[in-house]
């Protein structure tokens, strides 16, 4: 069969309208762009300038509270309690009496120590009378004052061995909880309580060998707790032990602390970090970081308002903040928020407060103030 000439006319007319169509443009009269259309388009970021700020090293570890003053309250004798005299928690002050022993053989002793010491004293002075007038040996007075002397001495350890039946706080503190009652025997040994000065008080910590240089007495140190979430406490390093522990190659800092209201307590784990001198460092906020893998880097805004990768050396972070040790310098203009969307070369509008800063075209900081 023939081809019919009218369906082939319709092809090539169709075929020709395309062709036309192209040498006009390819972009649709409706006006609607497509993907490749917005590639062109700058992508907002947020854009800092890198500048020196002052910054402190730290040294963080983990250290024990100690109380500046502690001590297990003990008797020294065997005795029976006859009362107690302090509650569990109570703050007291020193020399406060916290236990009296049954003492009644004592004081029955001294009793009779002290008669005997009278009366050698009264038998002493009529023999120094005696001995004025040269009525009796000069050997014999010397005797009586012997004799007198030993009366005296045996009423003075009477009274000591009375005053150990007493048990007083030996420092201004606060108790434990309370370990004996009235009636209870008692032994050189035996815990009554304990009592802990907690005005100020000790953190110990160890600091690896290789930061031993960094460590000064008076440096200030800050503590934060577990137990009281968010509140940071500040003392100084007090003290920096004279010995290198052979195990574990570390030295034991003893920082001091003040303690108002006794919430440090004796025995609580406590986050240290030990402030170092202040110095001048480049800081970048720490979301402008890119980390892949081992490698760090950030975009660096250029001239032309695009971007290019700088790879960066990584010093300490804290607070939000990363020191740059190596690939920027002061002056340079970094994007903090929105790397995510980057790529080197990427065209950028820098939008809030550090437009100007970024390098962007006036006119495109005030779009971005505007929203």
């Amino acid at each position: 069969m023939r081809p019919r000439p009218a369906f082939r006319s319709g092809c090539f007319l169709a075929l020709a309208l395309a062709v036309a169509a192209c040498a006009k443009g390819g972009k649709p009269q409706n006006g609607q762009g497509g993907a490749g259309g917005q590639g062109d388009r700058p992508i907002p970021v947020t854009a800092q300038a890198v500048r020196l700020r002052a910054w402190n090293d730290t040294v963080q570890a983990l250290g024990n509270v100690k109380a500046r003053e502690s001590v297990t309250v003990t008797a020294k004798v065997s005795e029976i309690v006859q009362s107690v005299h302090f509650d569990s928690g109570d703050q007291v002050a020193a020399g406060q009496s916290l236990v009296t022993l049954s003492g009644k053989a004592q004081l029955a002793a001294l009793a009779q120590a002290e008669a005997t010491a009278k009366e050698a004293e009264q038998l002493y002075q009529r023999q120094t009378e005696l001995a004025a007038q040269q009525l009796i040996a000069r050997s014999a007075l010397d005797t009586q004052r012997a004799t007198r002397d030993a009366t005296r001495a045996r009423v003075e350890q009477m009274k000591a061995d009375i005053g150990d039946r007493q048990v007083r706080a030996p420092f201004a503190g606060v108790l434990g909880i309370r370990q004996v009652s009235p009636g209870a025997l008692v032994t050189p040994g035996t815990p009554i309580a304990t009592l802990d000065d907690t005005e100020r008080v000790y953190i110990d910590f160890p600091v690896p060998e290789t930061l031993l240089a960094r460590v000064a007495r008076g440096q200030s140190v800050t503590g934060t707790s577990a137990a009281y979430a968010g509140q940071e406490f500040r003392g100084s390093v007090g003290t920096v032990d004279a010995r290198v522990n052979p195990a574990t190659r570390a030295v034991t800092v003893r920082a001091d602390f003040p303690n108002p209201g006794h919430r440090l307590r004796p025995g609580m784990l406590v986050q240290v970090t030990l402030i170092q001198p202040e110095r001048q460092a480049l800081l970048v906020p720490e979301i402008s970081v890119v980390q892949v893998g081992n490698d760090s880097y950030v975009y660096r805004l250029k001239p032309d308002a695009t971007v290019e990768r700088a790879d960066v050396q990584i010093g300490s972070r804290r607070q939000g903040l990363a020191e740059i040790l190596d690939g920027l310098a002061v002056g340079d203009t970094i994007v903090v928020d929105g790397t995510g969307k980057l790529r080197a070369g990427s065209k950028v509008q820098a939008a809030g407060a550090h437009a100007r800063e970024a390098g962007a075209p006036a006119g495109a900081a005030k779009d971005g103030r505007n929203g």
